[in-house]
């Protein structure tokens, strides 16, 4: 024990730097910036230079738990042992930042992931609290992912309850109050934290307030689905919506005009982002937050589980120096989270990313971004004839609108640039025919873009619960199966783990047009949308109805789910 506690004291914390700038993984200059801001700041070093996006999490885990001799560990991969979590109570796993995963009855021993190796205390104290002769074994865990694991795994309390009744009688709810705060909040701001740490451990990606003529309805999008969660008296609105416009710095005496406005919030060790918009309704403000989670919103293109033949139709795309890539999809069908994982695949030190949208939603170490501005007339076209004077590699165009931003596009294109945009249309292929009607010529377009992803949403079927069942023969023909094939469907059934909805999670389905010299030809000469479909399908084009049948066919989702989402009514009409 005593040398266990000598060891960890030994490796001061000061070392770790030094063993980053040896390792190639952080620069003297980072490193430098990093110990100036940790002067001005009590936090740990591994955690600042994750925060200042020098480098990921996991590599300051794996640095620290190689330096003293101990273990790593991804709790993404890890299933939790319940008889573990039993022995250590959640109020002092929140409070020591550690969490039970594996006990072993055979050799007494408790396996405990912790976020700060050199926190002895916390293990003394962990081995007081059993008051058992036990062996504790402590792995190096994410801090973020550990909190997020600690929420999982033990459930959470956030006592909304418990607040409604105090605002109602006066009462202290002491659960609902922050644990080791200093001091008392109003229950009206302690209200609104415990509703929007609530959505955001649920998954949501909007938070909707809406008021009613007798009562405020609250409703979280999760996995593109609305879900009402809360009815509250419409006399709890008032303070509601003043406390939210006072957070995202909007002006409390105005309600008669819409209003925009943005929230930072710290939780579960990393910073959540909410943009917040309210919009006057003949029963009060209705206020919408949408969820701006960096850290589950933009994830790398290996996470995104896609078909092997997409991923490498994408990455061959990447690997073309100029020329623009589009992506179509209508509102919520994730375009912008597609966009910034395949920046975050091109974005390093020699290469210079500028952006221009509407407005920036994610911040991301080392693109240059910039919103919109039209009070300091910033539009795209001002925006992007801007950046072509500060030497970039690639350029992000929020979106293609009309025919003076689409023109600048190209013209980066033609410059030698790579482009990214959006643009609303149906399908990949759709794309040619929007950008005649904004009036870009044939000849342009033929030759720089380098391909189009148009892409939908789908929710993936819960693995614990979802229920197989044989394909009926209606459901072959819709599937494009053999009858007769015994294909095994799957349907949402619900569980705990999955909140009762049969679905946990989504995924992408793509149809990726990637462009080449015989549909540039095509394009040249005004190609009518069957000509290009049966050329694109000769090269191997999967239109979107054929992606979403495979992931129907694989287990990921259910056939109401994707006919949802994407257009399968031609198909159900031959069944």
């Amino acid at each position: 024990m005593i040398a266990d506690h000598a060891r960890v004291a030994s490796a001061r914390p000061s070392r770790l730097g030094e063993l980053l700038v040896q390792q190639g993984l952080v620069s003297q200059d980072q490193l430098r910036i990093a110990l100036t801001e940790q002067r001005h700041r009590d936090i740990p070093l591994g955690r600042l230079l994750v925060g200042l996006g020098f480098v990921t999490e996991g590599v300051i885990r794996d640095i620290l738990a190689r330096k003293v001799g101990r273990e790593s560990i991804d709790l993404a991969q890890v299933v939790v042992d319940a008889e573990a979590i039993k022995l250590v109570p959640q109020d002092f796993a929140r409070r020591h930042r550690l969490l039970p995963i594996a006990f072993d009855t055979g050799s007494a021993t408790l396996t405990v992931a912790i976020t700060e190796v050199f926190d002895v205390l916390a293990v003394d104290q962990l081995r007081g609290l059993l008051d058992r002769d036990l062996r504790i074994k402590t792995v190096l865990a994410g801090a973020a992912q550990l909190l997020d694991c600690i929420d999982q795994f033990y459930g959470y309390e956030l006592s909304v309850d418990g607040i409604l009744r105090e605002i109602e009688t006066g009462e202290i709810d002491h659960r609902s109050l922050p644990v080791g705060g200093d001091e008392y909040q109003q229950p009206i701001v302690r209200l609104v934290g415990a509703l929007l740490a609530d959505a955001i451990k649920r998954g949501a990606s909007d938070i909707h307030f809406e008021p009613e003529s007798a009562f405020l309805r609250v409703r979280y999008r999760i996995d593109g689905v609305l879900e009402q969660v809360r009815s509250l008296h419409k006399n709890y609105w008032p303070g509601i919506a003043v406390r939210l416009k006072v957070m995202s710095g909007m002006d409390i005496a105005e309600t008669r005009v819409p209003q925009d406005g943005r929230v930072s919030l710290n939780l579960n060790a990393r910073s959540v982002d909410f943009r917040v918009a309210t919009q006057p309704t003949i029963h009060g403000e209705n206020i919408v937050l949408r969820v701006l989670d960096r850290d589950k919103s933009i994830i790398g293109l290996d996470q995104m589980k896609l078909p092997v033949h997409a991923l490498t139709s994408i990455q061959l795309m990447l690997a073309r120096p100029e020329g623009i890539v589009v992506i179509t999809g209508p509102t919520g069908s994730g375009k912008t989270t597609t966009l910034y994982s395949l920046l975050s695949e091109l974005n390093h030190e020699s290469v210079n990313i500028m952006t221009m949208e509407d407005p920036v939603e994610y911040p991301v170490p080392m693109m240059r971004q910039t919103s919109v501005n039209e009070a300091a007339h910033m539009d795209f076209v001002s925006g992007i004839r801007s950046i072509m004077r500060q030497d970039p590699d690639i350029i992000l165009v929020g979106e293609v609108r009309d025919r003076e931003t689409a023109e600048m596009a190209f013209r980066a294109a033609m410059t030698g640039h790579q482009v990214f945009t959006t643009l609303h249309t149906n399908s990949a292929l759709g794309a040619f025919p929007r950008l005649f009607d904004i009036g870009i010529p044939a000849d342009i377009i033929s030759g720089n873009v380098i391909g189009i992803i148009a892409q939908r949403l789908v929710r993936m079927l819960c693995r614990r619960c979802r229920q197989g069942y044989p394909a009926s023969r209606e459901e072959e023909q819709v599937l494009d199966l053999p009858t007769g094939s015994d294909t095994i469907l799957y349907r949402p059934v619900g569980c705990e783990h999955c909140n009762f909805r049969g679905y946990r999670g989504r995924i992408a389905i793509m149809e990726i047009l990637r462009m080449d010299a015989d549909l540039d030809e095509l394009v040249a000469h005004r190609a009518t949308a069957r000509e290009l479909r049966e050329s694109a399908a000769r090269k191997g084009f999967r239109p979107l109805a054929d992606e979403g049948i495979a992931r129907i066919v694989d287990g990921s989702t259910s056939i109401a789910e994707v006919a949802r989402a994407i257009d399968l009514t031609s198909r159900f009409a031959h069944a």
